[in-house]
C-alpha cells in the first residue's frame, strides 16, 4: 500500500461520464483519492454523501476529490447521478489503479476470506507527494478526517 512520502502513481481511468482522468493533470492540486468497495452499498453511499455534503468546505481548503472502485462505468454513473456527487468517480474494472495504490487485499467478512478493495483514502500535496493515508475511514464523518488531517 502507498504510504506517506510516496509519489502519486501514474494512471489513467474512466470517470462516470466516460471521460478519461489522467493523473498527470492532477499535479498542482491538493488531491484526495478515496477507494471504496462497491457503489450503492450502505457504507460507500454514506462515505460519498458525507464528502458531497462537505464538498464546498473541502474545495475551500483547496482539495480536489476523486473516488475509485472496480464498478463499471454504468454503475458509477448511476451512483453519481442518484446521489448528485459533485466529483469524479473512476470505474477501475481492470483494478489497475486499485493495485497501484495497493488497496486490493485479502479481506475477512462474516467468517469468509476474499480479495477486495480495502476502504482507504490518500491525500496528496500539490507536488503529488502523499501527505496522509486514512485507513480507518469513518464513512459518516469522512470529510472531517480529511479536513483535520
Amino acid at each position: 500500500m502507498l504510504k506517506v512520502g510516496d509519489q502519486l502513481p501514474q494512471f489513467e481511468g474512466t470517470n462516470q461520464d466516460g471521460a478519461t482522468i489522467d493523473s498527470k493533470n492532477l499535479i498542482g492540486k491538493k488531491l484526495v483519492v478515496f477507494f471504496y468497495p462497491k457503489a450503492n452499498t450502505p457504507g460507500c453511499t454514506a462515505e460519498a454523501c458525507n464528502l458531497r455534503d462537505n464538498y464546498t468546505q473541502l474545495k475551500k481548503q483547496g482539495f480536489h476529490l476523486l473516488g475509485v472502485s472496480a464498478d463499471p462505468v454504468k454503475s458509477q454513473k448511476n451512483f453519481s447521478e442518484k446521489y448528485e456527487l459533485p466529483f469524479d468517480i473512476i470505474a477501475d474494472e481492470t483494478r489497475d489503479i486499485i493495485e497501484k495504490f495497493g488497496v486490493w487485499q485479502l479481506k475477512k467478512f462474516m467468517g469468509r476470506e476474499f480479495m477486495g478493495i480495502v476502504r482507504t483514502t490518500f491525500v496528496f500535496d500539490e507536488n503529488g507527494i502523499c501527505t496522509e493515508v486514512i485507513e480507518k475511514v469513518k464513512t459518516k464523518d469522512h470529510a472531517s478526517q480529511i479536513l483535520e488531517g
